[in-house]
């Protein structure tokens, strides 16, 4: 098939040998019924993307259908990403197969991060959208496994919306949403694994460093491992 405009061909003949990619799971969802918040969600990875830039080895901790995780990928040397849904990662490795992701490939591996940390070497970790679906009860041992799976000079990044947001939340999310946390709550928890903890808030897909109780969503960059 020949397009009207040569520039375009290249772009026909991938969709043709390779096929349209699909969206996951969730932001197939999320195209059907709020398609604004694939621009949200994907801003997220943006910005962990640029903040992790030319780190050797990343954990992404409940990466749920990873649509956006090849924003980071393109940034970092290696990605293994992890979910406790063994629904999410079937979808994300017949994706890969399927799609022959290449270059942007990723490690995926199902794992319930409260039942232990990954004994590997990682650079970094990020967090986006999990957080506040674990029980306060539980929220220690989810960062401390974390924290162990990382190596002595890491980077952590964690995304959760802001507890002032839950208001305006869909029934949906605040089913899942049982432990959203204010900036300055959300500072404490982290500052006990962390020496340096720096909050910026997001609204839409806009972060910047305003005001916590204004913001829909919160995001905090850790480094100085204490432990």
């Amino acid at each position: 098939m020949k397009t009207r405009e040569p520039q375009y061909q290249k772009h026909v003949e991938l969709s043709e040998n390779k096929g349209l990619t699909q969206l996951g799971i969730l932001m197939n969802a999320a195209w059907e019924g709020d398609p604004r918040r694939l621009l949200f969600t994907l801003a997220r990875y943006k910005f962990v993307a640029k903040m992790l830039s030319g780190m050797r080895r990343v954990l992404e901790v409940g990466c749920g259908d990873a649509f956006g995780t090849r924003l980071v990928r393109q940034e970092v040397e290696t990605i293994c990403a992890v979910d406790f849904d063994p629904i999410f990662v079937k979808d994300i490795a017949d994706r890969i197969h399927r799609e022959k992701w290449g270059r942007w490939e990723i490690e995926v591996k199902q794992h319930d991060m409260l039942t232990g940390p990954l004994l590997d070497d990682f650079d970094a970790a990020y967090s986006l959208d999990v957080f506040e679906h674990i029980s306060k009860k539980d929220e220690d041992v989810f960062l401390k496994n974390i924290v162990d799976s990382l190596n002595k000079n890491p980077v952590l990044i964690i995304g959760i919306p802001s507890l002032q947001s839950q208001v305006y939340a869909s029934e949906g999310s605040k089913q899942g949403h049982v432990n959203c946390k204010d900036g300055e709550e959300l500072r404490r928890i982290l500052s006990k694994y962390f020496y340096h903890v720096f909050m910026f808030s997001m609204n839409d897909e806009v972060v910047h460093t305003g005001y916590y109780p204004m913001a829909q969503y919160l995001l905090a960059l850790c480094v100085g491992k204490r432990i």
